[in-house]
C-alpha cells in the first residue's frame, strides 16, 4: 500500500501508480484535461487499482448522459470483486459511485460525508460531494459539507487552494459575499491555474452586480486555458454575462461563436451555458440568428435522457426556442413518466420531475409560443421554488429574467411592478431592471414614479441597452 498526497492509504501494488493517481487528482482540481491520461497510466502500472478504476469511472459518469450507464454498471462490478482487498475509505467511495449511477445522487452525497467525518483531507470525496450537491440546489449542504473540514487544512496541505474554492462559491451560494469574494481571492492568488475559484468570484461579481470588474476579471487570452476541459466554457458564460451587462453585445456574441462553441464535439454540445446565453441575449432584445437551431438538434437526442433536471430543462428551452414546440412536449411527456418512477428509487432527479422540472418548461414552452399570460401562470407560484433543479442562483436567474419579461408583454403590470422592486432591490445597479421597472409603472398609470425610475436607468454603471 502507498498514499496519496495528502497522506491518505491507497490499496495499490505500485508506488509509481499511486504518483499518477494524486497527479489526476490534481489535473481533475484544476480542470485539465490531462487527468485521464494520468490515471490511464495508473492502471498501465497496476491493472486492479481500484481507486483508478473508480477515478476514471467517475469521469464517464460526469458525462451526464445515460449512453454511459452500461459502461459504468460494467466497471462498477469489476470494481465490487476487489472490495474485499480495500480500506474502508476505498470501499465507501465505489458504494457511493454505485448510488450516483442508480440516480440516488443525495445517497452518493451522504456516502462522501461520511467518508469526509474520518478522513477530512479526502480532497476527492469532497469535490464530488460539491459536485452533486451543486445539482440540487442545497447551498447550504454544499457550503457545510466544506465548512466541516476546514480546521483539518492548511496552507502547507496539497490542495488547499481548491478547498478555499469550493468554500468560497458556498459561501457565495449562501449569500455571504464578502466572504466568499476575499476565499477565492486568497485561493486564485495561491494557485491561478485554478478555475473554481475564479469562477467562485466572478459568482460574487455578478451577484453583486460588479459586470464592470467582471469584465477585467475574466479577460484572460484565448490560447490560456486551451488545456482545460469543457468546463472553460461556463468561464466564458460568466464573461458572455458581464458584457451583457455592459451591453458589449458584439463581444458576447463573439464569446459564443469563438470560445463556447469550442467546446461542442460530436459527443457533446454545450447546452447549459449555451442555452442561457443565447437567451439572455434575446431578452435584450438581440437577434441570434440560426444559432438556437444546432443547440435543438442536440436537444432532440436527449429527449429520453434524464440524468439531472437542470439539463433537461435546457433541453426544453432550446427546443421551444427553435420552434420545436411538438418536440418539447415528447421532452416533458418522457420527463413525467420518468417522474413517476421516483417513489420505484428514481433518485432526486425523477423527485423533482412532477413539482418543479415539468411546470417549468410547461412554463418555457409557453413563452416561446407568445402565450404570456400561461407562462405567467406557472411561473408566478414556482418562482421562489426553482431551486431543486440544480444550478446556481445566478444560472436559475433567467427563470426570473422569462417570467419578468413575460409579465410586461402580457400586460400584468402590477405583476411586473412586484417583480421588478424585488430586481431593483437585490441589483439596483442595473439599468434594465430600472427600464422595465419604469415600463411596469407606466402601464399602471404612475408616470412620475416611473420618470423617476427612468432617471435612474440613465446613471446606473450597468446600462439599459
Amino acid at each position: 500500500m502507498y498514499t496519496d498526497a495528502r497522506g491518505l492509504t491507497l490499496t495499490t501494488s505500485s508506488e509509481a501508480a499511486a504518483g499518477h493517481f494524486s497527479d489526476a487528482i490534481d489535473d481533475y482540481l484544476d480542470y485539465r484535461l490531462s487527468a485521464s491520461a494520468k490515471l490511464k497510466m495508473a492502471l498501465d502500472e497496476d491493472p486492479d487499482f481500484v481507486m483508478a478504476l473508480y477515478f476514471r469511472t467517475c469521469f464517464l459518469q460526469m458525462l451526464e448522459t445515460g449512453a454511459v450507464l452500461p459502461k459504468v454498471n460494467q466497471a462498477l462490478e469489476g470494481m465490487k470483486q476487489r472490495l474485499g482487498a480495500v480500506t474502508a475509505r476505498e470501499r465507501g467511495h465505489v458504494l457511493a459511485l454505485e448510488a450516483w449511477a442508480q440516480g440516488d445522487i443525495i445517497g452518493a452525497c451522504r456516502i462522501w460525508e461520511d467518508i469526509l467525518v474520518e478522513h477530512p483531507l479526502d480532497i476527492l470525496a469532497l469535490k464530488l460531494h460539491h459536485y452533486l450537491t451543486f445539482w440540487t440546489g442545497r447551498s447550504y449542504a454544499m457550503r457545510g459539507c466544506v465548512a466541516r473540514v476546514l480546521p483539518a487544512w492548511d496552507a502547507d496541505t496539497p490542495g488547499y487552494a481548491s478547498i478555499q474554492g469550493m468554500y468560497a462559491f458556498g459561501l457565495e451560494e449562501c449569500g455571504e459575499y464578502d466572504a466568499a469574494e476575499r476565499w477565492g481571492r486568497e485561493a486564485v492568488e495561491r494557485n491561478g491555474e485554478d478555475l473554481w475559484a475564479i469562477h467562485s468570484v466572478a459568482h460574487v461579481l455578478e451577484m453583486q452586480g460588479r459586470s464592470a470588474e467582471g469584465v477585467t476579471w475574466l479577460d484572460y487570452a484565448d490560447e490560456r486555458w486551451a488545456g482545460c476541459n469543457p468546463f472553460i466554457g461556463h468561464i466564458w458564460w460568466h464573461a458572455g454575462l458581464f458584457n451583457l451587462a455592459q451591453g458589449n453585445y458584439d463581444k458576447v456574441l463573439s464569446l459564443y461563436d469563438d470560445q463556447m462553441c469550442a467546446v461542442n464535439s460530436k459527443f457533446f454540445v454545450d447546452m447549459q451555458n449555451q442555452v442561457s446565453l443565447l437567451k439572455r441575449l434575446e431578452l435584450r432584445g438581440v437577434d441570434v440568428g440560426d444559432r438556437w437551431e444546432v443547440l435543438a438538434d442536440h436537444g432532440e437526442t436527449r429527449i429520453d435522457d434524464h440524468i439531472l433536471a437542470f439539463n433537461d430543462v435546457h433541453f426544453c428551452l432550446a427546443l421551444a426556442a427553435a420552434g420545436r414546440s411538438d418536440h418539447a412536449q415528447r421532452h416533458i411527456a418522457s420527463m413525467a413518466a420518468f417522474g413517476e418512477g421516483a417513489h420505484n428509487g428514481g433518485g432526486w432527479t425523477a423527485i423533482t420531475m412532477a413539482a418543479t422540472t415539468v411546470p417549468l418548461c410547461q412554463a418555457l414552452i409557453a413563452y416561446e409560443k407568445g402565450d404570456y399570460g400561461n407562462a405567467c401562470d406557472i411561473l408566478w407560484p414556482l418562482k421562489d421554488d426553482i431551486a431543486p433543479i440544480g444550478g446556481s442562483h445566478a444560472q436559475r436567474d433567467m427563470f426570473a429574467q422569462i417570467l419578468c419579461d413575460a409579465a410586461l408583454r402580457d400586460g400584468r403590470f402590477a405583476m411586473a411592478r412586484s417583480l421588478f422592486s424585488e430586481r431593483i432591490s437585490l441589483r439596483p445597479s442595473s439599468g434594465m431592471n430600472w427600464q422595465c421597472y419604469a415600463d411596469a409603472l407606466d402601464g399602471l398609470g404612475e408616470g412620475d414614479v416611473a420618470a423617476a425610475a427612468r432617471a435612474q436607468a440613465e446613471t446606473a454603471s450597468e446600462p439599459a441597452a
